[in-house]
């Protein structure tokens, strides 16, 4: 397996950086990491999604799109 790490991007005070990984069967699997903070005050979030996509594009769209949910769904609470 090979994991890519994609171009990360911030939303507001969030840097979101989706992953692709490339599975034994040739077909892709997606994560993404919500990072905060800096230096000792630092946290992060890694989802992991069970979907597996034909492409790296699909697996990346996924990937972004579902970190940007929960950016979106965490941000109407506050």
């Amino acid at each position: 397996m090979n994991t890519t790490l994609e171009k990360a991007f911030s939303v507001g005070k969030y840097l979101v950086s989706p992953l692709i990984r490339t599975t034994d069967t040739g077909r892709y699997q997606a994560s993404v990491s919500i990072r905060s903070g800096s230096g000792r005050g630092t946290h992060d979030r890694v989802f992991r999604f069970v979907p597996e996509f034909n492409t790296r594009e699909g697996a990346l769209q996924y990937a972004i799109h579902e970190g940007c949910n929960w950016l979106q769904q965490r941000n109407s609470y506050a």
